[in-house]
């Protein structure tokens, strides 16, 4: 995506509970892209009033357009495009098992048709309550009795099901002795929940040798922005929050020496209307976003910026953003850049 030059020789600023992410903008780390959002077409106010444009289904619903920007489809989607990523380059993955962590949930983002989200917390392997509150003596023995089931077992469903349990145990269990033998990261990382999330995406991407897996996708996540009430009060922190984690995160990287090789990018189901209800906002659509890291031609606004009136050509109504840049638009130079070609992003990218 190209950057942009049609802003209108506007000037635009960060708030200063960004600070962080500022600083990496101006140090060529951070670029920002504009309005992004789920489009099936180039599509403007005429064409969405008169309903003639082609549009994503169940627009300003949360959870189905959380899913559209990972998956293409509302609820009930089968893959994202993270996890297409990885099964592009699962062959380059010898640890697929590996290959795609969540922090934040069974997030569809992840799920591919060969490889799944492996989920662990922000203080490590989590634990699993039946086995580790089982004295030591016999949860060898429960290990055993539980996985060698599978072998055992006739219907398909039970045998997939032991099979894919005893392979959870055993990558926590490598996981576990890679974590306790890692080096201690120096960075220090907000206490808030994102921070420790990325803090331990960090403490992860450390190991990856002892892990062996080549190419790694995360997933982390935070909550608080449906604004409707108290945005005034309420946005700031949660500002402060994502910039100062993802400044940290950054950091972490370049102690790692690994800047060049992470890249950090935001995605959320929708942004806020330009109209305020009141004592927020409502439900949007298109929505600005941060890239960052080492490789990132930072210092840019890439896209478009619509100017900050209503009633034009991208005003869905009520000062709802209509995107000019669609999600695969913003995913594709990702997808070159983890080493996809064309082939695979038409793959995983339909759109």
């Amino acid at each position: 995506m190209p950057a942009s030059n049609d802003n209108g020789g506007r000037q635009f600023a960060l708030p200063p509970e960004l600070a962080g992410l500022h600083r990496l903008f101006e140090r060529g780390r951070a670029a920002i892209v504009g309005n992004v959002g789920p489009l099936l077409e180039p599509t403007n106010r005429a064409g969405f009033l008169a309903n003639t444009a082609q549009l994503p289904r169940r627009l300003f619903s949360h959870n189905d357009q959380q899913s559209t920007w990972m998956a293409f489809a509302p609820e009930g989607a089968q893959y994202g495009w993270g996890g297409r990523f990885g099964d592009a380059l699962r062959s380059a993955n010898a640890a697929s098992v590996f290959s795609q962590i969540s922090l934040f949930g069974n997030a569809i983002f992840l799920t591919g048709d060969a490889v799944a989200p492996f989920q662990i917390g922000a203080g490590g392997v989590p634990s699993i309550r039946v086995i580790d509150a089982t004295p030591a003596s016999l949860s060898g023995l429960l290990r055993d009795h539980f996985t060698s089931e599978g072998a055992r077992r006739s219907n398909l469903f039970e045998r997939d099901y032991i099979d894919i349990s005893r392979v959870s145990l055993d990558a926590n269990d490598e996981l576990d002795s890679a974590l306790q033998s890692a080096n201690t990261l120096s960075t220090q990382f907000p206490a808030s929940g994102l921070g420790q999330q990325l803090r331990a995406v960090a403490q992860t991407i450390g190991i990856r040798q002892a892990l062996g897996a080549k190419r790694q996708v995360f997933f982390v996540g935070m909550g608080g922005f449906d604004t409707h009430s108290a945005q005034a009060n309420d946005l700031p922190g949660l500002q402060q929050s994502l910039g100062d984690a993802i400044a940290a995160f950054y950091s972490a990287t370049e102690e790692l020496g690994v800047a060049d090789s992470v890249t950090t990018f935001t995605a959320a189901d929708f942004g806020r209307t330009l109209t305020a209800n009141g004592d927020g906002t409502d439900h949007g659509w298109g929505g600005h976003h941060f890239v960052v890291g080492g490789a990132v031609r930072g210092g840019d606004i890439y896209g478009n910026i619509p100017v900050a009136q209503l009633g034009h050509e991208q005003d869905s109504g009520n000062g709802r953003l209509i995107p000019t840049s669609s999600v695969e638009q913003f995913a594709a130079p990702l997808g070159r850049w983890f080493g996809l070609n064309e082939s695979e992003l038409n793959t995983a990218l339909p759109g």
